[in-house]
């Protein structure tokens, strides 16, 4: 789980980085708040990426996905960007938990006799 959530949150930072320019040249966002936001989020998935080893670090990648969502205030587009990588780090995370929960129950029942 830990492995493609973190990928998400790479993958979501690269998209933030890139998404600075757009605030500022198409949307004309001030520049400071742009680089803040965009980069300031950027940081933050990454940072979180590496938080994925506690419990609290899968917290942290929820509230960013809503932050990421919410940029769509003031690039419309994120709305749509947003959530698709909100869905994305949603499967990662079911598909991720039900990948260690079948894991723990093959360990548990031992090596098939047949």
């Amino acid at each position: 789980m830990r492995g493609m959530c973190a990928a998400m949150l790479t993958f979501e930072a690269i998209l933030l980085g890139l998404s600075v320019p757009v605030m500022i040249s198409v949307e004309d966002v001030p520049a400071g708040l742009a680089l803040t936001l965009g980069l300031g989020l950027a940081v933050l998935c990454i940072l979180t990426a590496g938080m994925l080893r506690k419990p609290s670090g899968y917290v942290v990648g929820h509230v960013l996905q809503a932050a990421v969502v919410a940029l769509g205030f003031l690039v419309p587009v994120m709305f749509f960007v947003g959530g698709m990588f909100a869905l994305l780090w949603a499967s990662a995370f079911l598909l991720g938990r039900r990948i260690e929960a079948d894991k723990a129950r093959w360990a548990a029942e031992g090596p098939d006799p047949d």
